[in-house]
């Protein structure tokens, strides 16, 4: 590998110092990524190369040098400074709101970037469908599709190689996964934390757009996508793209397979709208559920249930496959009464088989079981998996850009019911379970 730059834009943000760094620290530790030059540009002040070294040593662990610049990154003759400032064709990493990513993606029409530049763009990917085939098309003029990297560190290598390798080598469950023996799959990340101090950009984007309409609906994908015939990048985002673009409501009526609710206070938190930045009148949700159909041979007719949380009292990560019932049990045999589950765990990464078995004791009554295993954790946190498919020209783990506008398209008609108030705003305790009113069976 050659030698590398990579500048952050935003650089001083807590994306930078709580995800991206440490990321990048791992990849630097494993030697992937000799000779980096890094560059840091914001438009704070008080920055100046030894304190950006200094949240470098303190966020990466390692200390690669590097040269702060103070710079208004939505300025052309700011970023040329910036790209000047780079040896060779950098990786530009947008550590900025989709708002502004959008602007400093105007300034750059001025900017003469080198060949070989990549543009690496965190999520969400615009405010909408709309929003998001502009920027596709600010970004076509600025590099090619190939130097485009939307990342998304929930889909970390290891993740989606974990997903691809249970499904499609063993035999024993591929056959299972489809409509005929599957009732439905639920994909749920609620987390204990609250707001985090991050209110300039949460309040802005909420639950729906934060988690749903990026990360689980890439896990969707990964659910439901037919077998690629090979995970080179087109293949395996070809199938993926068929996914999406099959994918729906539930029903026509968002009111019906949407809910929307926000966290009052409860447990250690204060109550949503009075943390520090929020606006109460932004109705922002702090937990939002969606019901999708996917349209395919495979899964028509299987409800697919997508919850994100936070300040939730159980910290559930997960992919859980319920599959139906049998269609007879013998008369005789008792305690059949859970269906069968596959569970995929995210974070750490866990596999877990729930169904039923004779138990002890009485052998005509069933007891339900669970086997578990762990998926093997990968070399680098998924910050650093991504980071290394930029430098190594690789675009696996990108989204794609139509994916990206696909996705905004999929959760519009509830991002407009939403605004017109025809699906109410819910409150739950923080510390809770979430609202009782839950589109998912349990």
């Amino acid at each position: 590998m050659t030698d590398q730059t990579l500048i952050i834009l935003g650089a001083s943000g807590d994306l930078t110092a709580r995800l991206l760094l440490p990321g990048l620290g791992a990849l630097l530790k494993a030697g992937h990524v000799p000779g980096l030059s890094l560059i840091g540009a914001a438009v704070d002040e008080g920055w100046d190369d030894e304190r950006w070294r200094q949240r470098v040593r303190e966020s990466a662990g390692v200390d690669p040098g590097g040269r702060w610049i103070r710079a208004d990154v939505t300025r052309a003759e700011d970023l040329r400074t910036v790209i000047a400032a780079a040896a060779g064709p950098p990786a530009v990493f947008f550590a900025l709101p989709p708002a502004v990513t959008a602007r400093a993606c105007t300034a750059l029409l001025d900017v003469d970037l080198p060949e070989g530049t990549r543009l690496v763009l965190e999520k969400p990917f615009g405010t909408s469908s709309g929003s998001a085939s502009d920027l596709n098309r600010l970004l076509a003029r600025l590099v090619p599709e190939s130097r485009v990297h939307r990342v998304d560190h929930f889909l970390g290598k290891s993740t989606v190689l974990n997903i691809l390798g249970l499904r499609f080598a063993n035999r024993i469950f591929e056959p299972l996964l489809n409509n005929t023996h599957v009732a439905a799959v639920d994909i749920v990340f609620d987390e204990a934390l609250g707001l985090e101090n991050r209110a300039g950009y949460y309040d802005h984007a909420g639950a729906l757009a934060d988690m749903i309409q990026s990360h689980l609906l890439q896990i969707l994908g990964l659910l439901a996508m037919e077998a690629p015939i090979s995970l080179e990048a087109g293949e395996f985002r070809d199938r993926k793209a068929d996914v999406l673009r099959a994918t729906r409501l539930w029903t026509p009526d968002p009111a019906e397979c949407s809910r929307r609710a926000r966290y009052t206070a409860g447990s250690s938190f204060i109550s949503y709208a009075d943390e520090p930045g929020v606006d109460p009148s932004r109705q922002t949700e702090t937990l939002a559920e969606l019901v999708l159909a996917v349209d395919t041979w495979r899964w028509s007719g299987v409800p697919f249930r997508l919850r994100s949380g936070k300040a939730i009292g159980s910290s559930r990560k997960e992919a859980v496959i319920t599959f139906r019932k049998p269609p007879r049990v013998p008369d005789g045999l008792t305690g059949c009464d859970q269906p069968d589950r596959l569970r995929i765990g995210f974070g750490p990464d866990t596999l877990a088989l729930d169904f039923n078995i004779n138990g002890p004791g009485d052998p005509f009554e069933l007891d339900p079981v669970s086997l578990q295993a762990e998926f093997g954790a990968g070399e680098l946190p998924p910050y650093g998996e991504v980071l290394r498919g930029v430098f190594d020209d690789d675009p696996t783990l990108s989204i794609r850009a139509d994916v990206a506008e696909q996705c905004w398209r999929i959760v519009e008609p509830v991002t407009s019911a939403w605004r017109a108030g025809k699906v109410p705003l819910l409150e739950y305790a923080a510390g809770s379970r979430g609202p009782a009113d839950s589109l998912l069976a349990g």
